[in-house]
């Protein structure tokens, strides 16, 4: 049940690359992943330094696996913390058998 909404909650992988293609200099990708200080980061980068926004960008080709992957763990335990806990409120406690 968990790893089926891991798998319907997580952020697409293809997505994630084509907006760091075509919009990565905007920090697209990074805000889709939901990190918007390093995409406005990026954003400045852009603006006030060309080439380590560039670099940036290469290297951010390398780090939406892991992004995506780190998203969809921190699900899962979001998940399983909400699913032991409603777990607990439905046994019935000691005292009342």
């Amino acid at each position: 049940m968990i790893d089926t909404r891991v798998a319907a909650e997580s952020k697409s992988s293809g997505t994630a690359f084509l907006l760091w293609f075509f919009l990565g200099v905007f920090g697209a990708h990074r805000f889709y992943l939901g990190r918007p200080g390093t995409a406005l980061l990026m954003i400045l980068a852009w603006v006030l330094f060309i080439v380590p926004g560039f670099v940036w960008w290469v290297v951010d080709a390398f780090l939406i696996s892991g992004m995506i992957k780190t998203d969809n763990n921190r699900l899962r335990a979001r998940l399983q913390s909400d699913f032991s806990m409603m777990n607990s409120a439905r046994q019935p406690s000691a005292q009342s058998a």
